[in-house]
């Protein structure tokens, strides 16, 4: 977690390689913050490739009378990208849990499937041996 910072970017890049998965937030207060998830999510699909799990969090929605970040920016990106999105409250912990019981859930699915496509051998088959094979 860099928490978004650039002087970190580099150096975030570089654990992209063999992660599963993948949570965005930006703070619904901060527009900045929000415009940045799409250099991510293309950092993302370059350095982590296309089949990684993402989900996008709007935080602090307990700051509605601060918000500048409308829900359905939030809600447009996500469905551009094709992820789930939720506004959540770290603070007040809203929708915190059922985000990344998503993203798990997501991630486990995928990985059970991977888990089927593998070449099966078949224990019960019966090969015939040379002097060399076992």
């Amino acid at each position: 977690d860099t928490a978004g910072q650039e002087r970190f970017h580099t150096l975030s890049t570089s654990y992209f390689r063999g992660a599963q998965g993948f949570v965005l937030v930006y703070d619904i207060t901060n527009l900045d913050s929000f415009q940045s998830i799409t250099s991510w999510m293309k950092d993302i699909h370059e350095k982590a490739g296309d089949e990684v799990d993402v989900i996008l969090l709007g935080n602090k929605c307990d700051k509605d009378s601060e918000r500048v970040v409308p829900k359905q920016k939030g809600e447009k990106l996500a469905w551009e990208h094709g992820i789930p999105f939720f506004e959540t409250s770290a603070k007040d912990n809203v929708n915190i849990e059922d985000a990344f019981s998503v993203l798990t859930q997501e991630i486990l699915e995928k990985k059970s499937c991977v888990l089927y496509d593998l070449d099966v051998v078949a224990l019960n088959e019966s090969k015939k041996r040379t002097c060399c094979a076992f």
